[in-house]
């Protein structure tokens, strides 16, 4: 902790009093609250200097922007560590938490929400304005490349660990099928990547913007499908036709948008999303052994299920047969 509070110290010119751990996530990368007299801020410490490098350009970029992301305030030489501003400690997953599960929502929370999805699609575009996506970590775009390691980690990472058999040529050919699909559009946006309610923070009725390392070039639907499919957060079909009307009415401010053709093309990226994400529960839970991911699984396969029961998946028969075969192993 000592260069966190170096830098604490030397850009607020008072002495630090107090630290207060952050819960960590499914990265391994160290998040402290650093607390004087009269400042706070937020420090964090990574483990790959490429991917704090990614992080330092991209929130430097935003800010420019005039988007909501935190203000970097100091980094160290090593490029390892920084300050940024503290935004709170109220992730939107809390601020809705009382209403997911009935879905009545109070009006502060569906006007946070909505403001949610209309800013996305601010930082997607106007985000991607002048940006230099080769420092972008660990690819500067989302190509065919990243949807096969999002596939292969689906397969090797949850199928084989989970026990679930399968044909590796039956699923390969509709892996290919569903990369034709993914992969069609030009990409012409800053893709988020890990877009859901817990990298927003709510700080003066604003949602700000976080952990976005891991961005790239992409495409509007990734993002989209991210946060509406995210696991655990419960968005009624009402819910989110209220969400994806948002963000349609927002986007519709830079390019035209087919709403039937947008809301088609949505749910392939959803499913892909929640193929990876059973994918990341597998190593950071079968393999890495994260009680958390563990405990996601479950979650994770009921959101897969209802969305098969929600959308037609005519070009992927067999990975539907696989998918609707996977049960819930307690």
């Amino acid at each position: 902790m000592q260069i966190l509070t170096q830098l604490f110290e030397n850009y607020f010119g008072e002495p630090l009093k107090n630290i207060e751990p952050i819960p960590g996530s499914g990265s391994n990368r160290l998040y402290v609250r650093l607390i004087g007299e009269k400042n706070r801020c937020i420090g964090m410490k990574g483990e790959s200097v490429v991917e704090n490098e990614a992080f330092i350009y991209l929130a430097n970029h935003f800010f420019s922007k005039g988007l909501t992301v935190p203000q970097l305030f100091a980094i160290s030489e090593d490029r390892m560590s920084y300050i940024q501003q503290d935004c709170g400690d109220v992730p939107l997953f809390d601020f809705v938490a009382s209403s997911r599960d009935d879905n009545q929502y109070s009006e502060a929370q569906k006007k946070m929400l909505v403001k949610t999805l209309e800013s996305l699609a601010d930082f997607q575009v106007k985000g991607a304005e002048e940006m230099d996506y080769s420092v972008c970590f660990p690819r500067p775009e989302f190509d065919r490349r990243c949807i096969f390691w999002d596939l292969n980690y689906f397969k090797y990472c949850f199928l084989r660990p989970y026990g679930v058999a399968f044909s590796e040529n039956l699923m390969e050919d509709e892996f290919e099928r569903m990369a034709d699909l993914l992969d069609a559009e030009v990409n012409d946006v800053f893709l988020y990547r890990d877009f859901q309610s817990r990298n927003v923070m709510v700080s003066d009725e604003t949602p700000y913007f976080i952990d976005f390392q891991g961005g790239r070039r992409g495409q509007v639907y990734y993002d989209v499908a991210s946060f509406l499919w995210q696991v655990e957060a419960n968005y009624s079909p009402e819910m989110k036709d209220l969400l994806i009307d948002a963000y349609i009415t927002s986007l519709r401010k830079y390019r035209t948008v087919d709403e039937v053709a947008f809301r088609k093309r949505l749910v392939h990226f959803a499913l892909f999303r929640l193929l990876q994400v059973l994918g990341a529960c597998g190593f950071r839970g079968l393999i890495e052994k994260k009680q958390y991911f563990i405990d996601t699984i479950p979650a994770a396969i009921r959101n897969i299920h209802s969305l098969l029961d929600e959308s037609d998946f005519d070009e992927y028969p067999y990975l539907v047969e696989v998918l609707r075969g996977i049960s819930y192993k307690s």
